[in-house]
C-alpha cells in the first residue's frame, strides 16, 4: 500500500535559477488544492537538518511567480553528505509530520534526495532547476530559457560596442560541463564562433575562422565561450593567444557570470515551473517516489532520479551545423 501523504515538504538546493519561486508556488497551491499541508524548508538540506521549517499556504506564495532566486534560500550542506546528518534531517521531518519531499535543484540535489529515499524509504520527487540545462530526462530545466534570453540581450549590447570600435569580443557564459547556453545563445545573438566543452574546436581552427571573418569584410566579431570549453586554460589566456597571432584584432573579454542566474523568469519558465510543480505533488499522492518530473516533447514526464543523475545530456548536432552555416 502506498504511504498516505498528508503533509509535503518543499526545498530548493544548489545554485538558484529563475523559475524556482514559481515552482515553490505551484507545489504549495497544488497541496492546497488537494487539501494537504505544505511545509517550506529553508536553506535546502541544511535547513532540513536544523529543522528550519515554515508552514506555507496559498497566500504565502502571492506575488512570487515573477521573482528570480528562491524565497526558501539555498545552501550547500556538507553535513547532509554524512549518515549522521541525514539521520538528523529525517528526525526533524518525522517530528514535523512531513510525509514526502519535493526537492528543486540539479544533480547534486537529486543525489541527496535519492540517497535519503534509499536510507529511510522516504518519498521524494525532484524538479530540475538549473540554468545549465544539463539534467537527463528533460528538454528544459527551470531557468534555462530565462538565462538564454539574458545572455542574448547582453550580447546584443556588447555587439554595439564591438561594431563601433571594430573589436573582437570573447563573451564567456556559464556551462561548466555543458554548452547548451553558449550554443543556443550564440546562434540567437549571431555569434561568429561558439566554443563549447562538447566540441574541441582547436586553436588553429579558431584562428582560421577569425581570419576568414576578417577577409570576408567583417569589421567586428563576437565569440561565445562556455566556461567549461577546453580550447584554452581560461578565456584571458585565449585572448592573449589570439592577440599574439592576429595582431590586427583589438580583443576584449566579457565574463557574464552570475547575472545569468538572476532576473525575472521568462513566461516559458513560469509555465514550466507551474506544470512541473503540479505533476510532482500529484505523483507523490499517487504513491510514486524517486522520480524527476521533466518536459519531453512538450509533455510532462517522469524519469527515475537515478537515470536523471547518471544520464548524460547530448548537444544538438543539428544546431552545431546551423551554427557553422550562420557564421559564413
Amino acid at each position: 500500500m502506498p504511504k498516505t501523504i498528508k503533509k509535503v515538504g518543499v526545498l530548493t538546493s544548489g545554485g538558484d535559477s529563475p523559475g524556482m519561486n514559481a515552482a515553490i508556488r505551484s507545489v504549495v497551491r497544488t497541496c492546497a488544492y488537494h487539501n494537504i499541508e505544505c511545509i517550506g524548508i529553508y536553506r535546502g538540506y541544511q535547513g532540513m537538518i536544523e529543522g528550519d521549517f515554515k508552514e506555507m499556504g496559498p497566500r504565502s506564495v502571492n506575488n512570487i511567480v515573477n521573482k528570480g532566486g528562491t524565497i526558501l534560500k539555498s545552501a550547500r550542506s556538507t553535513e547532509f553528505r554524512t549518515p549522521e546528518g541525514r539521520k538528523r534531517a529525517h528526525e526533524h521531518l518525522v517530528k514535523a509530520g512531513i510525509d514526502a519531499l519535493v526537492v528543486i535543484g540539479g544533480d547534486g540535489t537529486f543525489t541527496g534526495g535519492l540517497i535519503f529515499n534509499n536510507e529511510f524509504d522516504f518519498p521524494v520527487m525532484g524538479i530540475p532547476g538549473t540554468i545549465d540545462n544539463d539534467i537527463f530526462g528533460t528538454s528544459h530545466t527551470l531557468g534555462y530559457d530565462t538565462a538564454l534570453n539574458t545572455v542574448v540581450d547582453v550580447i546584443d549590447k556588447i555587439r554595439d560596442t564591438a561594431s563601433s570600435h571594430n573589436r573582437l569580443f570573447f563573451v564567456e557564459v556559464m556551462g561548466r560541463d555543458a554548452g547548451h547556453i553558449a550554443l543556443n545563445a550564440g546562434i540567437g545573438a549571431g555569434a561568429e564562433e561558439i566554443l563549447i566543452p562538447e566540441e574541441d574546436l582547436g586553436l588553429e581552427r579558431l584562428l582560421e575562422s577569425l581570419q576568414k571573418s576578417k577577409a570576408s569584410g567583417k569589421s567586428s566579431s563576437i565569440v561565445v565561450i562556455a566556461e567549461g570549453d577546453k580550447i584554452g586554460k581560461n578565456v584571458f589566456e585565449l585572448k592573449d593567444y589570439v592577440e599574439a597571432n592576429l595582431p590586427e584584432y583589438d580583443v576584449r573579454v566579457s565574463v557574464l557570470g552570475h547575472m545569468q542566474r538572476g532576473g525575472s523568469p521568462s513566461c516559458f519558465d513560469r509555465v514550466l515551473a507551474s506544470r512541473l510543480g503540479v505533476k510532482a505533488v500529484e505523483s507523490l499522492l499517487e504513491g510514486k517516489s524517486s522520480y524527476m518530473v521533466g518536459l519531453q516533447s512538450d509533455k510532462v514526464t517522469l524519469t527515475p532520479l537515478e537515470q536523471a543523475i547518471k544520464g548524460k545530456t547530448e548537444i544538438d548536432r543539428e544546431l552545431l551545423r546551423v551554427s557553422d552555416i550562420m557564421s559564413t
